[in-house]
């Protein structure tokens, strides 16, 4: 059951409120004196404040409230503080609301509007302290995974990624073969460093194959290697990749591209470890950990008689899908900060417009995006202009949303005045409501 801690010398409103509360199943507990509602909160879980703005007899000036509410706020910053205050206290409470607290309500109050404000606020408070557990256990694990394992100097921050890490990581000790799925320019290549660099062939090579970069009668050739004459321009013996990364790790990107020629080959290398070069009857053998990595989609290759389904079978013992940047939001900003380098810093406009874009070319994008931005911008802190994103979402990232009164009058409705509430569907801080709610003419008053 929450609780409401009631700091006001008048023991007819504290009745008054424990009363009312109770009727909605919260706890309330009572203090008559600002020193009694510290030292409560001291020994107390609390997870509201519903304070008086004044405590000494025929004192009106509102003073001893916000001595109270700066204490409250200096010790439990993240308390939310409900004031009750006379009309005559308004300025002062408004104060207090651009200093953070939740928000006023005159006396006598109504009963309604003070129970709609109460049961938000104490709702809001457990989503943010939900919100900040899972941050604490999210840095934990980030933690844990930098500790336990070499990520290779891997930037991330987002949850998405940390759950691809931690697989991958996981499976790095066994020798199976893993397929890591995921648009172009997304980070699989990384991926499959950090499997190699936490893996018992961390010591041998890590060679790399992009099917995709080579004309389809070439690629055996990289894969298995050529002896000499084995076709035009082949003057010499060749090592192939499976020899060059013997003893280590072979990372084939884009292995949707490889012809189904070669993925019968492949697929007997994986079987017996053994393969011969192309115009050789000698049959090799290697011990090779295969990584692969594609953005096509093989089912639908395998229906299309594009890709041997016992070869998909082979390669995706484990499968690891590395979703688009544009689905690992909170990513971009480390990221991008990463790449800008020491001495730049994201003007809050930049740093909008990263969040707004659709990163369609994933991380190699945000790269480029950052690397030119950093060379081309005038000052050291980068704008949404120096970006060079596309106008229309630059603009509106950096843009500061206006709405209209009729928006802002359903938010509050809805929320049963409470501001907080109100900004929080819209979006916005409480502070940034109230200066529409002024620039409108609506009453803060409710």
């Amino acid at each position: 059951m929450p609780t409401v801690l009631i700091i006001d010398d008048n023991r007819s409103v504290a009745i008054a409120l424990e009363v009312l509360l109770s009727l909605q199943d919260i706890s309330a507990v009572s203090a008559q004196s600002p020193e009694e509602g510290l030292s409560i909160l001291e020994k107390t879980p609390v997870d509201l404040v519903i304070q008086d703005m004044n405590f000494t007899a025929d004192t009106t000036s509102g003073a001893e409230g916000v001595e109270l509410f700066q204490k409250i706020r200096k010790r439990h910053p993240d308390l939310p503080v409900i004031l009750l205050t006379a009309w005559t206290h308004l300025d002062a409470a408004v104060d207090l609301i651009k200093a953070g607290a939740a928000d006023y309500l005159g006396k006598p109050w109504n009963d309604q509007r003070l129970i709609a404000t109460v049961q938000n606020l104490i709702e809001l408070g457990q989503v943010n302290r939900a919100l900040q557990q899972r941050l604490q256990r999210e840095r934990k694990q980030k933690r844990e995974l930098e500790q336990n394992y070499d990520l290779r100097n891997m930037v991330w921050q987002d949850a998405a990624t940390e759950r691809v890490l931690d697989m991958a990581c996981q499976v790095a000790r066994s020798d199976v073969s893993v397929l890591i799925t995921g648009p172009n320019g997304a980070g699989k290549e990384r991926i499959a460093e950090i499997i190699q660099a936490n893996s018992s062939v961390r010591d041998g090579p890590f060679v790399v194959l992009n099917c995709g970069a080579l004309p389809s009668e070439l690629i055996e050739a990289e894969l298995f290697g050529a002896e000499a004459g084995a076709y035009t321009g082949a003057s010499k013996a060749r090592d192939g990749k499976f020899e060059a990364a013997d003893g280590g790790t072979l990372f084939l990107d884009e292995i949707g591209n490889l012809p189904l020629a070669g993925q019968m080959k492949l697929l007997r290398v994986l079987e017996t470890g053994r393969f011969q070069r192309l115009g050789s009857n000698r049959e090799r053998q290697v011990k090779v950990r295969l990584i692969s990595a594609t953005n096509a989609d093989l089912p639908a290759m395998i229906k299309a008689g594009s890709f041997r389904e016992d070869l998909l079978y082979r390669l995706n013992v484990i499968q690891l899908n590395l979703p688009p940047l544009a689905a690992r939001p909170d990513d971009i900003v480390p990221l991008a900060e990463h790449f800008l380098g020491a001495g730049k810093t994201l003007h809050a406009t930049a740093l909008a417009a990263l969040q707004h874009h659709s990163w369609p070319g994933n991380v190699r994008e945000l790269k480029n995006v950052m690397q030119r931005a950093g060379l081309l911008a005038k000052s050291s802190e980068i704008k949404a202009s120096d970006l060079g994103l596309p106008a229309p979402l630059a603009s509106m990232a950096a843009a500061d949303v206006e709405l209209d009164r009729d928006t802002i009058e359903q938010a509050l409705a809805k929320a049963g005045g409470v501001v907080a509430q109100a900004a929080a569907e819209l979006g916005l801080s409480r502070q940034a409501l109230y200066r529409r709610m002024d620039r409108l003419g609506i009453s803060r008053a409710g």
